[in-house]
């Protein structure tokens, strides 16, 4: 399989994950489109690790970069989920819209 496709695939997934950030209003599914985002660049990572060190298969350095990106993605669903469940407590909707102003 060419590296081409693989950059494709990211860029279409990626293209999907802006989109979904810039146009939905629910929290949850702007996380969900945020880990496109974070899923698109793992698929990046792989291709150009491939690429770059497809004479060393000893050299992971980019699938090992793609375990830190997933790493970091974990946390930040942890912590995004957490700061829409406790908007949901408070306000009862989950729009963002909703939450752009700060109460002093």
């Amino acid at each position: 399989m060419l590296v081409n496709q693989f950059l494709f695939l990211g860029a279409v997934l990626f293209c999907i994950g802006v989109y979904g950030v810039l146009a939905r209003r629910n929290a949850v599914l702007v996380l969900l489109s945020i880990e496109l985002i974070l899923n698109s660049v793992n698929i990046n990572l792989v291709a150009f690790g491939a690429l770059w060190h497809a004479t060393d298969p000893a050299n992971l350095s980019g699938q090992v970069f793609a375990l830190f990106v997933i790493a970091i993605a974990a946390a930040e669903v942890g912590v995004g989920l957490a700061i829409v469940l406790m908007i949901y407590r408070n306000r009862r909707s989950i729009d963002i819209d909703e939450v752009d102003l700060m109460k002093g």
